[in-house]
C-alpha cells in the first residue's frame, strides 16, 4: 500500500497529463510560458481571488509574500510552533522572527484566542497554518489582525480546496499562499505553489518579487528572487486540475469513512475535529494515539506506512528554538506532536484499504 498514491492518479489523468507536458515540449517556453497566466487564471476563478501569482514552491510563497508587505529586520510575525520548518524558516529569511502562539487541541491549529496577547509593537503580520487540510479560524484572525494594522498571510500549504464558511481557502485572508508539492491535495511532479490576493498593489509587487524584482526587463524596482514556476509544472497541474473537483469530494469522503470506522472498531484513537462551519481535504489523515512508536512498528510488519506531521514542534528545533522560549512552553503543541500519527491519504484509496488500515490499526493496539 502507497502512504500517497500518485500512480493511480497519473493513470487516471495519463492521457491529459502526457498531451500537456508535450505541448510544453513542443513550444519550448520553458519559463514563463503560456501555461502559467492559463493556470493562474484558473486558479484564480476556482478561489475567488482576484490575482493568482505562480511561485517556484510553497516556501518561496511565504517568502515573497512576507517581502511584499515589506517585512523584515526588527519585525515580527506571529504563527504556530507546531507546522512544517518553511512557516519560520520564510520569516527568518525574511529577516524577521517568529513568535509562537500554541494551537487547539482539538483541530492542531493556531488559538486565536492566543493572538493577541502575543502582539507587540514590532509585529507586522499574522501567519496562520490551515494545517492537515482545514482552515483556521480566519474570521477571528483577520478581526484581530484588522484592530492592530496587521496583515493576515495564510500558510495554506495542505489545505488548497479547503471550504471556510463558503469560501475558498487561500482567499479568506489578505495573501493565501499554497503548495503544489506532489503529495499535497493538488499538486505537481516537482515543486511549485501560487499565491493569492485580491490587493492589486500586492499582487504586482508579487509578481516583480518572483522575476528578481523586474517591473520591465532588466528594470529592477525591487529586490526580488529567481521564484518562478516552471512551465512544465504548471501544465502538470492544470491537467490534475480536470478532475481536482472529485478528488476534493473523495477526501472529504474518505476522511468522513476514516474516522466512521476507526469509532465502530473501538481503537483507542483520538481524531481531531472539523468544525461545522468548514471542511477538510485532509492532505494528512492524522490522529493522536498513545505509545506512538510500538503502533507505528506493528504497522509497519501488517504493510500500512504512516508519517508524522510534526515530531517536534519548531520552539524545540535547534534553528528556530529561542531563548526566550523554553522547550515546555506552548503545551498543545508539545502533547501533539508526541501523539500525531498519519494514516494512508489519498483520493485514490480503496474502501478495501481503508478496512485493511483500520483493522491493522486495532490489531496494532492489541498487540501494543
Amino acid at each position: 500500500m502507497q502512504f500517497i498514491d500518485l500512480k493511480s492518479q497519473y493513470q487516471a489523468l495519463k492521457a491529459s497529463i502526457d498531451s500537456r507536458i508535450q505541448k510544453v515540449l513542443d513550444h519550448g517556453q520553458y519559463i514563463m510560458g503560456p501555461e502559467v497566466a492559463e493556470l493562474e487564471t484558473a486558479l484564480a476563478q476556482l478561489t475567488g481571488a482576484k490575482h493568482c501569482i505562480t511561485v517556484a514552491s510553497g516556501t518561496e510563497a511565504l517568502l515573497i509574500a512576507l517581502m511584499a508587505e515589506g517585512i523584515g529586520p526588527g519585525h515580527e510575525v506571529i504563527t504556530t510552533p507546531f507546522t512544517f520548518a518553511a512557516t519560520a524558516e520564510t520569516i527568518v529569511l525574511a529577516g524577521a522572527t517568529p513568535v509562537y502562539v500554541d494551537i487547539k487541541p482539538g483541530d492542531c491549529n493556531i488559538d486565536p484566542t492566543l493572538i493577541e496577547a502575543a502582539i507587540t509593537p514590532r509585529t507586522r503580520a499574522i501567519m496562520p497554518v490551515s494545517l492537515y487540510g482545514q482552515v483556521a479560524d480566519m474570521d477571528e484572525i483577520n478581526a484581530i489582525a484588522a484592530r492592530h494594522g496587521l496583515s493576515v498571510i495564510e500558510d495554506a500549504a495542505q489545505s488548497f480546496g479547503a471550504t471556510y464558511k463558503g469560501r475558498w481557502s487561500c482567499n479568506v485572508s489578505r495573501i493565501g499562499a499554497t503548495s503544489f508539492f506532489p503529495s499535497k491535495p493538488l499538486g505537481c511532479y516537482g515543486d511549485g505553489g501560487a499565491l493569492f490576493t485580491s490587493d492589486d498593489a500586492l499582487a504586482q509587487a508579487m509578481r516583480e518579487i518572483r522575476v528578481h524584482g523586474q517591473s520591465a526587463r532588466y528594470t529592477h524596482t525591487r529586490v526580488g528572487v529567481g521564484g518562478r514556476m516552471d512551465t512544465l509544472q504548471c501544465a502538470v497541474v492544470l491537467g490534475k486540475l480536470e478532475r481536482f473537483a472529485w478528488e476534493v469530494e473523495q477526501r472529504k469522503k474518505l476522511g468522513d469513512r476514516y474516522a466512521e470506522l476507526i469509532k465502530a472498531s473501538g481503537a483507542p484513537v483520538e481524531l481531531l475535529e472539523v468544525a461545522e462551519d468548514r471542511d477538510c481535504v485532509w492532505a494528512q489523515y492524522t490522529v493522536k494515539v498513545d505509545d506512538r512508536q510500538s503502533i507505528i512498528a506493528s504497522l509497519k510488519e501488517q504493510g500500512i506506512p504512516t508519517a508524522v506531521h510534526y515530531p517536534r514542534p519548531l520552539h524545540r528545533q535547534p534553528a528556530y528554538e529561542r531563548a526566550s522560549c523554553p522547550a515546555d512552553a506552548f503545551p498543545h503543541a508539545n502533547a501533539a506532536a508526541d501523539r500525531v500519527l498519519s494514516l494512508p491519504m489519498s483520493a485514490d484509496l480503496t474502501d478495501d484499504q481503508q478496512q485493511q488500515v483500520v483493522a491493522a490499526l486495532l490489531a496494532a493496539f492489541a498487540h501494543a
